[in-house]
């Protein structure tokens, strides 16, 4: 695995942007895979050491996650400097093309560069995240996001993972572990807090109102696409998923029994639906 703090400038100000580089740099079989709204690359550990083989496997944190910089103007941390940003990725590693897997909101940004004229995105991978959003999923998350956190240790934020992210599946104690310690930073007085800034929150301050209809961009999507579900996610809902298959790029659906949102892809049995998709 190698590193990369690409530095980016523009409206939403100058900022890093860390990447985690895997695989073959010569290989022109790429995959991105972009995390959820306060998740970060490290998630794709297990998935991008498996896929290394086949596929030069580029994992960005998104602005004001994980080791990337925080935006001076939380007013940025939106969609259009996402998908600026990751246009830039791509542009930076000189990929014509590529293959995008993207949990949630990575999965958002995915759908809607594929939508968009002369895409770079060859094949999409949508996990746990579609063109219609209900709005009790989005004033769940936006009620932990809400919350301010702060943990005595390490062991304090494994639990509260456990708790919150238990939607993920069951993991091992070594994915768990895994997560917190990716998923966190300690602070000059000892505490713990996790690994974004409480900024990206604020698109939520003002509640929210109506379910996010996005289903005039999944009918601009002109790529193959799977979609994977957890069978139990409020987020990414069976009848949204039924419609994804008649509808825009008809996607392929796949489900997982007993795992909500989202499917945390660490299992060997979830990575190699994907690596077969991608093959075939």
């Amino acid at each position: 695995m190698r590193l990369h703090d690409l530095k980016f400038s523009g409206a939403a100000g100058d900022h890093t942007i860390r990447v985690y580089d895997w695989g073959d740099t010569e290989n022109p079989e790429a995959l991105v895979c972009v995390h959820g709204l306060t998740r970060n690359a490290r998630d794709f550990d297990a998935i991008a050491q498996a896929l290394s083989r086949e596929f030069r496997v580029i994992c960005p944190d998104i602005a004001g996650r994980g080791e990337s910089d925080w935006l001076a103007d939380p007013q940025c941390y939106n969609y259009e400097t996402y998908i600026g940003d990751m246009s830039l990725v791509i542009t930076h590693f000189g990929l014509k093309q590529v293959n995008w897997l993207g949990t949630s909101m990575g999965g958002l940004i995915g759908m809607m560069l594929a939508s968009t004229p002369e895409s770079p995105i060859r094949r999409l991978i949508l996990n746990d995240i579609g063109p219609w959003i209900p709005k009790a999923a989005l004033q769940r998350i936006a009620g932990y996001l809400l919350t301010p956190k702060a943990f005595t240790d390490l062991a304090d934020v494994e639990a509260y993972f456990r708790d919150v992210h238990a939607p993920f599946g069951p993991l091992s104690d070594e994915e768990w572990a895994h997560l917190a310690h990716h998923g966190a930073r300690q602070m000059p007085n000892g505490s713990w807090r996790l690994k974004y800034d409480p900024a990206i929150a604020d698109p939520f301050r003002n509640g929210v109102e109506d379910d996010a209809d996005l289903w005039e961009i999944w009918d601009g999507v002109r790529c193959p696409v799977l979609a994977l579900r957890g069978r139990e996610s409020d987020v990414l809902l069976g009848e949204t998923a039924s419609q994804m298959q008649e509808r825009g790029p008809k996607a392929r659906i796949i489900e997982f029994a007993n795992i909500g949102h989202a499917p945390a892809l660490m299992a060997t049995s979830q990575i190699e639906i994907i690596a077969n998709w991608l093959d075939s």
